[in-house]
């Protein structure tokens, strides 16, 4: 899933021309009470 999450940040700041400088994690996975439907969520600052 990592790598899945770096190559679409990367995407997002070709399309939108910009640079990520931090994402971070958040939401139920984050603090470890996923279910198996949950989906992932990140905070992007840029």
């Amino acid at each position: 899933m990592t790598d899945l999450i770096r190559q679409t940040l990367k995407e997002i700041e070709q399309k939108e021309n910009c640079r990520i400088l931090m994402a971070v994690e958040s939401g139920s996975r984050a603090w470890g009470f996923a279910s198996p439907d949950s989906d992932q969520t990140l905070l992007e600052i840029a």
